[in-house]
């Protein structure tokens, strides 16, 4: 079985910058407004639009890479609660039946 950790904290830190840098762009076009520059607008405003964009493509890219590893994870415990399945029947079969006893005691209770 393979034990992949995702490195959150990381992927945390990376969101957060992203956010930061993107904040702080807006914050500038904001300001810039103020003075009704057209060109300084129209700079901070490519600006402000470069970043939404590449902070939305890292986003994605990341909830992709997320996604990915969650369903390899799933994917692997399956595989190992299939072959413990295989192994050992009998104890299988003993688990499978005290769950459904212990079930069926707590909705017998409503």
């Amino acid at each position: 079985m393979a034990s992949r950790k995702p490195n959150t904290d990381a992927n945390t830190e990376q969101l957060k910058a992203d956010l930061h840098h993107l904040t702080q762009t807006i914050e500038e076009l904001v300001h810039a407004t103020a003075d009704d520059s057209r060109s300084n607008i129209k700079e901070l405003r490519e600006r402000a639009e470069k970043r939404l964009h590449d902070t939305r493509d890292r986003l994605e890219a990341r909830g992709e890479r997320l996604y990915g590893e969650a369903r390899d994870t799933v994917r692997d415990q399956v595989d190992v609660c299939d072959k413990y399945v295989h192994d050992n029947p009998w104890s299988s079969v003993g688990i499978a039946a005290a769950a459904g006893m212990v079930i069926g005691l707590l909705l017998g209770r409503r």
